[in-house]
């Protein structure tokens, strides 16, 4: 009987030190996540020393930024450029776009807004436009000319250089056509209206380069025919001349002296 309510006491005893220690760590949990909550920063509902911020006040997204082997978490309105928001129940993140030489996107594949100097295409970056797009209305965004209405091309013109159809053996020769209708009459959305392309014709003097040569031929000729005309009266005059000297020249005659 004595042993039985032994037994019975030291049961009771072992319950409620079980109990007592229940509360004791109760009351530490408690301690150490108040003091954890009262040290963040604000907009933070929950941090740590080594990692920042583990969790952010409702509407607050967290960046998670690399602090050589550590991240540190720190809680934002908005997320900043070459990020984009996702809100889930329990914690909005910011997640780093995918895209290269994107500055804001919607979604980790497609770029809302490019690094300065690049063109947008169907959420990618481009240094220029593809094939058959323009950049629209002077922004950086290219659009699908298909909306515009172009005529057909025009012949070829003659090839050219500097101006000149003459005088060379490669230029460039240039055709063009025009834009029948535009969206809202903005023409600079429409693909180009001209088009040149290399040449090459055989080299031919130009009109006034032969017209020049002619005429210093026919100087040199007109120069050498009077010369000539210039020998042929002189020497028509030397030899009549000679003929007149030929003429008045006066032979001596001898006389034969009387016989004895």
């Amino acid at each position: 009987m004595q042993l039985g309510l032994f037994l019975v006491v030291v049961f009771l005893s072992l319950m409620d030190l079980a109990g007592s220690s229940k509360v004791v760590k109760g009351k530490r949990q408690r301690r150490i996540s108040s003091e954890v909550s009262q040290g963040c920063a604000k907009g933070c509902d929950l941090c740590s020393e080594f990692n920042g911020c583990l969790k952010c006040s409702p509407k607050l997204f967290i960046l998670l930024e690399r602090n050589d082997i550590r991240q540190i978490g720190i809680c934002l309105p908005s997320c900043p450029l070459g990020y984009f928001g996702v809100r889930n129940p329990d914690m909005n993140k910011c997640i780093k776009c995918k895209i290269e030489n994107c500055e804001a996107c919607f979604s980790r594949n497609f770029c809302t807004k490019c690094k300065e100097g690049l063109y947008l295409h169907k959420g990618r970056c481009y240094s220029t436009c593809p094939e058959g797009y323009s950049a629209a209305n002077g922004t950086m965004e290219c659009s699908n000319p298909a909306q515009c209405e172009m005529s057909e091309w025009g012949p070829w013109g003659p090839c050219s250089k500097k101006r000149k159809l003459c005088g060379f053996k490669k230029g460039n020769e240039e055709r063009s056509r025009k834009v029948l209708l535009a969206p809202s009459g903005d023409v600079s959305v429409c693909p180009a209206t001209t088009e040149v392309r290399k040449c090459t014709v055989q080299k031919n003097q130009c009109p006034e380069g032969k017209r020049k040569r002619k005429e210093e031929q026919e100087k040199r000729d007109n120069m050498n025919g009077n010369r000539n005309q210039k020998d042929t009266k002189e020497a028509k005059s030397g030899t009549k001349k000679r003929k007149s000297q030929q003429r008045g020249t006066v032979v001596p005659m001898t006389l034969a002296s009387p016989a004895q």
